[in-house]
């Protein structure tokens, strides 16, 4: 495979602990689409799955890259969802996720947010998670 500018970028991409990689704040598809080609192994096969997910069911879906994970949420009215990697797993924080129904499975010490955690090989209830990122993108967002 030849390289590009991109491609080099992502050769380039540090991990962080956890396996998380560090990639530029920014804007838009480019940078959540080089945040998961640069996920590890079988993680960034996940983030192309989440990220296939939240666009059909969010069509419009804003993006972004905050704190070297990717953000969803719809413009102008915040954020309702991001993933990061982990030694193990992949975790998906609903920022406001208590309200869903049924709620996601893992509390978090924040009030609002609730997390699910993604496993290598671990079951993807992709009907559940659609439901939730639909419920999710229809909530008020959080503004970051």
């Amino acid at each position: 495979m030849a390289k590009t500018p991109e491609t080099a970028k992502i050769a380039k991409t540090t991990l962080l602990a956890g396996g998380n990689p560090q990639i530029a704040k920014g804007e838009g598809d480019a940078s959540v689409q080089a945040y998961i080609a640069a996920m590890p192994g079988w993680k960034s096969e996940v983030g192309r799955r989440l990220d296939t997910l939240i666009v059909r069911t969010v069509p419009g879906v804003h993006k972004a890259v905050k704190w070297n994970s990717p953000f969803y949420g719809i413009e102008g009215q915040g954020w309702f969802l991001s993933f990061h990697c982990f030694t193990n797993y992949v975790k998906v924080a609903f920022f406001r996720g208590t309200p869903l129904r049924p709620a996601p499975p893992v509390e978090s010490k924040s009030q609002d947010t609730r997390y699910i955690h993604i496993h290598e090989g671990g079951p993807l209830d992709e009907v559940q998670l659609a439901a939730w990122v639909k419920q999710a993108s229809e909530l008020p967002g959080e503004k970051m």
